[in-house]
């Protein structure tokens, strides 16, 4: 167990886990990098490595997950040639916990030798039971946003889903997901933020959380938008906001971005989840057909598919991502794994949401479909 309790920062994309995890991150004692997909992309499928008490497997891991960042190395200074060898060797013990933690003690040592380190992925959230298992003692942050609001900016962004239905289906698979970690952990372990209160009152809101989280406030949090991560994701469409002081103009944005019958949809597929969160619907549920949603389904698939390479696309990192599958399978083929050695019950193996959940923005099937080129060299999206 980690002396200085680990930090991860959760809640459906679009929520404001980016700015709780720019704000934690200037905090004098805690360093936190960009975003991870670390227990998305490899926890479940740790089987394919074989055994990692070889040295070779264990290597292998290391460098998939060292060379995979979506932001190269985190923009620390590192030697590509013996990056990996650094965190195999300073790994705790020969596991995925051990090179995960190697990685972000690294960056700890590297902004300022910080003693405490924390994460945000939004879909880590599926994973509350596996990173307990390797963190006992983590402590969790969760923020909330009105799912009309997320969704609305889910929307809009490049990477997300592409009509009100998928959306809304998505931000309630997120919300019940967590719905058994919040009843069950303790007071000192699960913290639940509001977006809305967030923005308002900000400093009241981080006063709370460091009082969670054990340490002293501090005002620097509030120069979130001067930091690196805050001005790399200010010059972005997508992360705009993070470029400036905190903003509640982005409360409600969901009247004017989303039509009528939109938020009738949302109030029907996800209406029960948002008023459980506290907010009040106001308009009538309107469920469609179930025609309707098989095209809203299918359309969705296509469209992720043939946006990857646009403007802000994320093609870069869902070619690695793409990779990584590959490696896979070439690891079975060599007789490394095989169908008897994957784990039963591991979510999300085998569901329908797998490839969402592991952190793809497009499904494999319709990136063959319209033969989506991958780009290992292109511009970098955050």
């Amino acid at each position: 167990m980690l002396k200085e309790r680990p930090i991860i920062m959760l809640g459906p994309e679009r929520s404001g886990t980016t700015l709780i995890m720019a704000m934690l991150g200037c905090h004098p004692r805690i360093a936190v990098p960009e975003v991870v997909w670390y227990y998305s992309r490899f926890r479940p499928y740790l089987h394919t490595y074989g055994d990692l008490s070889k040295k070779d497997n264990f290597h292998t891991l290391a460098s998939e997950m060292v060379h995979g960042l979506k932001t190269p190395y985190w923009g620390m200074k590192v030697n590509p040639r013996t990056i990996v060898d650094e965190i195999v060797a300073s790994a705790r013990e020969q596991s995925f916990a051990g090179l995960y933690a190697a990685m972000f003690e690294r960056y700890a040592r590297e902004t300022g030798n910080k003693p405490r380190w924390g994460e945000k992925t939004p879909y880590n959230l599926f994973f509350v039971g596996s990173i307990l298992q390797d963190f006992p003692n983590a402590q969790f942050v969760y923020i909330t946003r009105d799912g009309r609001d997320a969704s609305a900016d889910y929307l809009e962004s490049s990477f997300g889903p592409t009509n009100i239905y998928s959306a809304a289906k998505v931000w309630k698979m997120c919300m019940n997901a967590v719905k058994p970690w919040r009843e069950k952990l303790r007071a000192d372990q699960w913290f639940d933020i509001s977006y809305e209160e967030l923005v308002r009152e900000p400093e009241k809101v981080l006063r709370a959380t460091c009082d969670f989280l054990g340490e002293e406030y501090s005002p620097q949090m509030m120069h979130f938008h001067s930091s690196d991560i805050g001005k790399a994701r200010g010059n972005t469409e997508d992360h705009k906001p993070l470029g400036s002081p905190v903003s509640d103009k982005y409360i409600g944005i969901y009247k004017d971005l989303l039509s009528l019958r939109d938020q009738r949809i949302f109030a029907a597929v996800a209406g029960k989840e948002l008023e459980e969160a506290g907010y009040e619907l106001d308009v009538k549920p309107e469920m469609p057909l179930p025609a309707k949603i098989e095209k809203y389904e299918e359309w969705d698939g296509r469209i992720r598919a043939a946006t990857l390479d646009g403007p802000e696309g994320h093609i870069v990192y869902e070619s690695y991502n793409d990779w990584l599958m590959d490696q896979r399978e070439e690891r079975k083929k060599k007789g490394l794994w095989t169908d008897a050695d994957v784990p039963a019950g591991v979510y999300p193996l085998g569901t329908p949401e797998e490839e969402l959940i592991m952190g793809q923005r497009a499904w494999r099937k319709w990136k063959t479909h319209f033969s989506i080129k991958r780009d290992y060299n292109g511009k970098l999206a955050l």
